[in-house]
């Protein structure tokens, strides 16, 4: 297959409303292209089994011989800001491998997930939500690709209090930013031969904004004739997912409800220790779990040391693309669907009683 050129994707990654056509191929994950060389990534453990997974990721690397190295730093979900140098280490890595962050519930304290999202203008989130073969599910056929913009709608965190016991939360939606998402929507959905884009909205209710994200989408749906666009209003998409979900290919959504909709879709297809995830933008791009559900753990699975590593290892994989190294990839990926079709190493939330460590060590006797 012939590879498209460094300038065009950073042409559309840049610059939305530039048309281009280009030749198929056949990828997992719309990577920023480089040259191979070994690279520096940055690594912040999280919280709770954060440091649990990532250190599983870092086994896992060293095992391979992958040609990356972890720069660590240690950030927690309940400081005001994230470090100065934490943003510096990403903005010259470009890459960043996370594990969760605890988001305080009230209290006035903002999400650092989000700070570092609006700051490197990480404006993509994308979850694959497929069956893995092993794991029994309701549903089968599932394979769901969610897209949600990143960067604003209620996510943008603009509150305020406007006299005591009346608060005001802003949504903002802007042309710019969903015609950006649209276009990357489409664009993975090329370059992957799907088949349709939908577009998840409340503009029945909310008019003027998800009005507004509706005719971006519809106006670039127009570049991709040979791509089928529906739409669909949130709370039936709700309804379609848990009635018919392999009736979705990729899905494109403002940013609160693409968080609702992947973790939806990750329960169905598996949990969300199984959904690899990726953010990315122009210039920079975080891996961590694909579903925030649960993505920090509780005490007990930390005490005991048995949380489950497949989803930042399948988005370890997924980094590993995006870095330029297909082989390393798929070395990675084929041994931990392998481990997981053989069922006999699983944690408890796929069924099984293992810890952290035994899993590890499954996924590596089968990168051998």
């Amino acid at each position: 297959m012939a590879k498209r050129s460094v300038s065009i994707l950073t042409r559309l990654l840049t610059n939305p409303s530039s048309p281009f056509t280009a030749p198929t191929r056949s990828i997992t994950y719309m990577p920023r292209p480089g040259d191979g060389a070994p690279r520096t990534v940055t690594l912040i453990p999280g919280d709770g089994i954060g440091p649990l997974v990532t250190g599983a990721v870092e086994q896992v690397f060293e095992a391979m011989h992958a040609p990356v190295h972890f720069e660590r730093y240690e950030v927690r979900g309940h400081m005001r800001k994230v470090p100065e140098e934490v943003m510096e280490s990403v903005k010259r890595n470009k890459v960043c491998l996370k594990g969760g962050l605890a988001t305080p519930v009230g209290g006035g304290v903002s999400s650092l997930n989000m700070q570092l999202r609006k700051e490197l203008d990480i404006f993509a989130s994308l979850v694959n939500c497929i069956n893995v073969p092993g794991l029994v599910t309701r549903h089968e056929n599932v394979d769901i690709v969610v897209i949600r913009e990143n960067t604003e709608g209620e996510y943008a965190g603009l509150e305020h209090e406007v006299v005591p016991g009346v608060v005001e939360s802003l949504k903002v939606i802007t042309k710019y930013c969903s015609e950006r998402i649209a276009r990357y929507a489409f664009e993975y959905a090329y370059l992957n031969n799907r088949k349709k884009v939908t577009a998840v909205h409340k503009a029945n209710i909310m008019k003027l904004a998800d009005g507004l994200f509706l005719e971006s989408c519809r106006e670039v749906a127009k570049a991709y004739p040979g791509i089928t666009y529906n739409e669909i209003i949130v709370d039936n998409c709700c309804m379609q997912l848990v009635a018919k979900p392999e009736q979705f290919d990729v899905m494109v959504t403002p940013n609160l409800y693409g968080n609702l909709i992947a973790n939806t879709a990750a329960g169905i297809a598996g949990g969300t220790g199984v959904m690899p995830g990726g953010n990315v933008g122009a210039e920079h791009a975080i891996f961590e779990q694909g579903a925030s559900a649960g993505n920090v753990g509780n005490d007990k699975i930390v005490e005991q040391k048995k949380a489950n590593p497949m989803a930042l290892l399948l988005s370890s994989a997924m980094m590993l693309k995006h870095l330029q190294f297909p082989t390393f990839a798929d070395r990675l990926e084929i041994a931990v669907k392998q481990v997981i079709q053989e069922g006999k190493w699983r944690t408890k939330d796929l069924g099984g009683d293992c810890t952290t460590q035994e899993v590890v060590d499954a996924v590596i006797k089968a990168l051998d």
